[in-house]
C-alpha cells in the first residue's frame, strides 16, 4: 500500500525541525535552507528533504536505509512514513552527533519504529539488515556505491546525490533504472 500525495507534508507537520536542530539554531528551524548541526554537518533545507523523500516514495510497513542520518530528522521523517510496522535504520559517522540524535528521535517516533547507529568503520550502509526496500542517502557521493546497491532489494528504490545531481534508482527484475532530477549539493558521502 502506497501513501497519497500529502504523506510527505504530514510528515513533515508531524515532525517538527526544530526538535533536531542544535539549540543556538532553533530559532531558524522554519528557514528553508541548511542549517549547521556542528562537525561539519548540516540538517538538510526542508526543500531537498521534500524532494528527496517524494521521489524515495516510502512504502507503508518498508524497510529503509537512512545513510548519514546526522540530526535524525530526516529517520524521523521517514519513520513517520513507513509506519508502525516498517523499520527505518538510521546510520551516521559522526559520533557526537548520535546521542542527540537519539534523543530527539525517542519524542518524534514513540513507536519505535527507528533506530540510530553509529557507521562501522569500513562498511558503507547496514548490509546485516538489508536488503531494503528503499534507501536514501544524505551525503553526496562521486558514483553510485556498489556496496548500497548491493544492500537494495528487489523493488527498492536508492535517492543518492551523485556529484551535483540527484539520481532516483530503481532495482527491477535484475537491473537497476537510473534518473537524474535536478541539482543538489550535500556534504560529500564517506565511503570507507
Amino acid at each position: 500500500m502506497e501513501h497519497d500525495a500529502d504523506a510527505v507534508d504530514l510528515a513533515f507537520r508531524a515532525v517538527r525541525r526544530a526538535r533536531f536542530l542544535p539549540e543556538e539554531q532553533r530559532d531558524r528551524a522554519d528557514q528553508d535552507a541548511p542549517l549547521p548541526i556542528g562537525h561539519g554537518q548540516t540538517n538538510s533545507q526542508p526543500y531537498t528533504v521534500a524532494v528527496m523523500l517524494r521521489l524515495l516514495d516510502v512504502p507503508l510497513g518498508g524497510r529503509v536505509l537512512d545513510l548519514g542520518s546526522g540530526s535524525g530528522w530526516t529517520t524521523a521523517l521517514l519513520a513517520q512514513l513507513a509506519g508502525p510496522g516498517g523499520r527505518v535504520i538510521g546510520v551516521e559517522r559522526q559520533e557526537a552527533l548520535i546521542e542527540p540524535s537519539r534523543q530527539a528521535l525517542v519524542a518524534a517516533d514513540p513507536a519505535g519504529v527507528a533506530e540510530i547507529r553509529l557507521a562501522r568503520p569500513g562498511v558503507l550502509g547496514a548490509p546485516e539488515d538489508g536488503p531494503y526496500d528503499r534507501i536514501l542517502v544524505s551525503a553526496e557521493a562521486r558514483e553510485v556505491p556498489h556496496a548500497l546497491l548491493d544492500q537494495l532489494a528487489e523493488g527498492g528504490v536508492m535517492v543518492i546525490p551523485v556529484g551535483t545531481t540527484m539520481h532516483r534508482l530503481e532495482r527491477r527484475g535484475g537491473r537497476v533504472r537510473d534518473t537524474e532530477h535536478g541539482g543538489f549539493r550535500f556534504v560529500p558521502l564517506v565511503e570507507d
